[in-house]
């Protein structure tokens, strides 16, 4: 997250707000203004340093964790009124992601929540860190999901069950698709010798489907 961060402060032209909970990298200004604020130290809460970074105008918010319905909500309106939010959850799947966040809201704001999010989400990026078969430290398995239009139609009216489906089959590099699962990301990484299969397996969500992915590339 922070690399993306700093990469948009170098190449970009814009105002970034960061809250964290605690500050763990130093981001450098680049072409952009960014302003690094700590939870405990600078703001009492993530939805104060909310409240607080939309009446200064960013371009980018980071919100460190969304951990409770408050947090959720406000990163939820400021995606919503056009600026890009960065933040994170700890989920196992990008299908977890999305249950996660509405589960944080009482059932009869769920259809609400639904809707919010399926408007305001761009992507959902899960990452896991595996170690290489050559032993020289570990390799990112990445699950890319896309909030394209069928994806944003299964959110809305919670069929989140059959989003799993869209990341196996919506793999082309168009604007419309670009997702993988984790599974194909951890077969790839296997058929290029990157990752031992014995390793992959065990990184695995669904360990049957990752092997059925692996031996249709041949591995």
């Amino acid at each position: 997250m922070v690399s993306l961060l700093d990469r948009m402060a170098r190449t970009q032209c814009c105002r970034i707000v960061t809250l964290e909970d605690p500050i763990e990298y130093r981001l450098s200004h680049g072409k952009s203004l960014v302003s690094q604020r700590e939870i405990g130290r600078h703001l009492d809460s993530f939805e104060a340093g909310l409240r607080d970074a939309l009446r200064e105008d960013p371009d980018v918010i980071f919100v460190g964790e969304m951990r409770d319905r408050e947090s959720a909500r406000w990163v939820l309106t400021a995606a919503e009124t056009g600026h890009l939010v960065f933040s994170t959850l700890h989920t196992r799947d990008a299908r977890g992601t999305v249950t996660r966040l509405l589960d944080m809201f009482p059932a009869n704001q769920q259809d609400e929540i639904a809707n919010q999010l399926s408007l305001g989400l761009a992507y959902v990026l899960c990452q896991k860190l595996v170690p290489r078969a050559d032993g020289l430290g570990r390799v990112v398995a990445m699950e890319v999901l896309n909030n394209n239009y069928a994806v944003q139609n299964l959110i809305r009216v919670g069929k989140v069950e059959q989003l799993y489906s869209r990341l196996q089959t919506k793999t082309r590099d168009l604007a419309t698709e670009r997702m993988i699962s984790m599974e194909q990301s951890l077969a790839r990484l296997t058929a290029e010798g990157t990752v031992a299969p014995a390793e992959a397996v065990k990184w695995a969500n669904h360990p049957q489907k990752f092997e059925s992915v692996l031996r249709h590339l041949g591995g």
